[in-house]
């Protein structure tokens, strides 16, 4: 099989794996070399070993072709920091809905790999805003987007960065709560994809993905699936924690339906009440003045 041939496989491979609904998705995961944002072959691939920690495998040589599959590859073995799974991060992009010409935040954008999958999605009347915590990661994905112009990348703290209005967020780091600021960044139709986790461990955490979807002034949540990732430590609240922790150990997070913004006393309705509620009731439009 020629390179082509298995970009195009490898797409085709992550379409199954993560129900990708997404033509223009599965073409972007087709085109983007995933050579070029890991370094120097050979790799070394990820792969869970049966619940106790992560395994490597080091690939036999430096041949860009055994990169296409759904696995991750690893970037710091000694922090178990990897490229993610395709399927996974393909999943959540798909739900995000990308359409041309749109306006894309990403945190957590690693190497920025899935960034440029995101670029060529929105395409060149779009743009992404990418950010990453981590100073080497963000040199190395300044130099490997240098290509994508309509990629802009900068190193730090991205909850402290304000992305301007955005058609779509991917906050591809845990959190304990929605930080107001990402909320209202989003335009109207605007979808955010995040991670809701707790702690297990001083860097990592686990939890669910949802998604928040702007309507009419309201916020739509739905959940994606379950999740273990690095966490964001700036939008970490050591009061909410074991409340989040709660709500997802007794599956009551499961019927999240509606972010709530409104004043309003706790309910039975509230899953995690705070100024920012995670609620099972429906989303209340805001009337229009």
């Amino acid at each position: 099989m020629t390179l082509e041939d298995c970009r195009r496989f490898y797409a085709e491979e992550i379409g199954y794996a993560a129900n990708v609904q997404s033509p223009a998705l599965l073409a972007a995961f087709a085109r983007v070399p995933r050579e070029s944002f890991l370094g120097p072959g050979p790799w070394r691939i990820a792969s869970s070993d049966l619940g106790f920690g992560v395994a490597y495998a080091t690939t036999q040589d430096a041949d860009p072709r055994h990169l296409y599959h759904n696995v991750p590859i690893a970037l710091d073995t000694t922090r178990n920091l990897n490229n993610g799974q395709p399927g996974t991060l393909a999943r959540w992009i798909d739900a995000l809905q990308l359409r041309p010409a749109e306006r894309v935040f990403h945190l957590g954008c690693g190497v920025g790999y899935f960034t440029a999958i995101m670029a060529e999605v929105v395409g060149a009347g779009g743009s992404v805003i990418a950010s990453e915590v981590d100073p080497a990661l963000a040199a190395a994905a300044r130099e490997n987007l240098a290509p994508y112009p309509n990629v802009t990348v900068h190193a730090g703290d991205g909850a402290a960065l304000d992305p301007g209005a955005c058609d779509a967020m991917l906050i591809n780091a845990g959190v304990t709560h929605l930080h107001p600021p990402w909320l209202d960044r989003q335009r109207e139709g605007g979808r955010l994809v995040l991670p809701l986790t707790v702690a297990m461990g001083a860097t990592l955490g686990k939890g669910v993905v949802a998604k928040i979807t702007r309507e009419r002034g309201a916020f739509d949540a739905t959940l994606i699936t379950f999740v273990a990732i690095y966490s964001c430590t700036s939008v970490r609240d050591p009061q909410l924690e074991p409340l989040l922790g709660k709500a997802i150990g007794t599956g009551a997070l499961l019927k999240l339906k509606s972010v709530r913004r409104d004043p309003h006393e706790p309910a039975g309705t509230c899953l995690l009440h705070g100024d920012v509620c995670l609620s099972s009731s429906e989303p209340t439009a805001i009337p229009e003045a």
